[in-house]
């Protein structure tokens, strides 16, 4: 199935109900058709060809749609760049992907030096010419192209680099068909009458989605330039915007408007709660705010789309838990020697969803055979995630594997510590490490951040995790601080926590 064929049958079908709306300009599906066939067509022309990389530096806006739509459709591989990372992340991508053309906001390339790259398309606004992109499409042809059956991969998507350099995971037109327009449909009713807010950038997984949602399911996108959180009520008003998926961030920014001025928010009808641990704190406080707004979450990886899911009755009878396993995905728990543990106890999950590519997992790593030979074997891809399922088959997520903490012949979970923690007023994020010790081999220290004006003293914490977890487990050393170091995903850096951080 190719993602175009969708596309095109919203054209034919609802060709003037909205696409996509954002910075000044809208597109309808007949519209977005149009410009994406005349772009990959220009691709092609100038010598894009099947397979070749084609990354986007490129901020929220239709510009974004229109170019991604079109380097699908021509059989090239988007490549794109969160705006968010550094001129020397972005660097990286561009070394590792090697792509043959760009598209260009200069705005997010003042730093960069592309001139090594065959073709760049300028996309910032009313830029005309040749190299823009209202010149690539003035001279593309609207004749749709016409692709080989294997012609798949579509985009390649870098891992947040938590634990070292990113990886490129190649993704396929099937992988955004099944999980964007079947799976996403029958777990939150998604479909042709609603219409997502986009509230993280578009070159992320999360925003991504959206735009997949878009073509595949038929539902628009509104698209603000930047998040705000101050107008983000007054517009889902006014575009009566029904559906969000967003991070723990955007959510908190979010949650006093919400008190304050619930009914800008009425048309809202399901939110997912995405991103790494979203706590259970705030669903309840988005809850009390908007009772009858329905609340969904989902465990999934770059490298596999989804492997389990909650609705809305669930978030808070299961509040341990990522979610049910979804019919269809192969589960096995594996201990250390690679050998199934027993039923509930706690291993590390690989996931197998068929063919890598077909279904859910990914093609690859691009350019990565070793990579690619020790996360995905026989179809079943290593998660690196620490885990255990319970007897009805919610899965409870307890730690990355190289997260865990061994002390004194005990492993230790950093999540549950961080779980613990975090149930303390005036916390807003905490992240547990393992550090050297040398009667124990390591020991746990916390590095807790708190809100503004918050007052917190280490014995409490210590005290607190003592009377709530096995006294083991409790933080040897406790360390405030004004702020946790993040990637450009706002994913906490671990690795980071051995160097000095800013303390309050």
């Amino acid at each position: 199935m190719k993602l175009a064929t969708f596309l095109a049958h919203h054209a034919a079908v609802r060709g003037a109900a909205l696409a996509v709306r954002g910075g000044g300009r809208s597109l309808t599906f007949a519209e977005l058709d149009d410009t994406s066939t005349r772009i990959a067509n220009a691709l092609a022309a100038r010598g894009v060809g099947l397979g070749d990389r084609v990354a986007l530096l490129v901020p929220n806006g239709v510009e974004f749609v229109e170019a991604i739509t079109g380097i699908v459709k021509a059989g090239a591989i988007a490549v794109p760049v969160n705006p968010r990372l550094s001129a020397d992340e972005v660097r990286f991508v561009l070394t590792d992907s090697a792509p043959s053309a760009a598209f260009v906001d200069p705005r997010l390339a003042a730093d960069l030096d592309v001139s090594m790259l065959r073709h760049v398309v300028r996309t910032e606004p009313h830029t005309t010419g040749p190299d823009s992109l209202a010149g690539l499409i003035a001279e593309g042809s609207g004749t749709p192209p016409d692709l080989s059956v294997d012609c798949d991969d579509c985009v390649i998507s870098y891992t947040s680099g938590t634990t070292g350099r990113p990886k490129g995971a190649v993704l396929t037109q099937a992988n955004y068909v099944v999980l964007n327009g079947f799976l996403n449909r029958e777990m939150w009713g998604i479909g042709p009458a609603d219409l997502q807010l986009v509230t993280t950038p578009l070159a992320q997984r999360t925003g991504l989605a959206r735009v997949m949602n878009m073509l595949c399911l038929g539902c628009g996108l509104v698209i603000p330039p930047r998040f705000d959180a101050a107008s983000a009520g007054a517009l889902i008003e006014a575009e009566a915007v029904t559906f969000m998926a967003t991070v723990p961030t955007v959510a908190r920014m979010l949650l006093p408007r919400m008190r304050a001025e619930p009914e800008r928010f009425a048309s809202l009808r399901t939110l997912v709660a995405t991103g790494e641990a979203f706590p259970l704190a705030l669903k309840q406080q988005l809850h009390d705010a908007l009772p009858e707004l329905a609340i969904h979450s989902f465990y999934a990886l770059t490298e596999v789309g989804l492997v389990a899911w909650m609705g809305p009755d669930e978030q808070f009878t299961h509040p341990s838990s990522v979610g049910r396993i979804q019919p269809g995905i192969e589960t096995v728990l594996r201990d250390e020697h690679l050998v199934a543990v027993p039923p509930g106890d706690v291993g590390e999950l690989w996931v197998r969803t068929g063919e890598p590519g077909r279904f859910l997992s990914m093609r690859r790593y691009h350019d990565r055979p070793d990579a690619t030979a020790e996360t995905i074997r026989d179809g079943w891809v290593a998660t690196g995630d620490l885990g255990w399922i319970d007897d009805e088959g919610y899965l409870h997520i307890v730690d990355r594997r190289k997260d865990m903490i061994i002390s004194g012949g005990f492993n230790i979970y950093s999540k549950e510590v961080e779980q613990t923690i975090a149930e303390l007023p005036g916390v807003s994020d905490v992240a547990v490490v393992g550090v050297p010790d040398d009667l124990y081999g390591e020991a746990v220290v916390a590095y807790v951040e708190i809100h503004a004006g918050a007052v917190l003293e280490a014995q409490t914490v210590i005290a607190h995790c003592r009377a709530r977890i096995a006294s083991y487990k409790k933080p040897r050393d406790v360390h405030f601080v004004s702020e946790l170091p993040r990637n450009s995903t706002g994913k906490v850096l671990k690795r980071l926590l051995h160097q000095p951080v800013a303390t309050q």
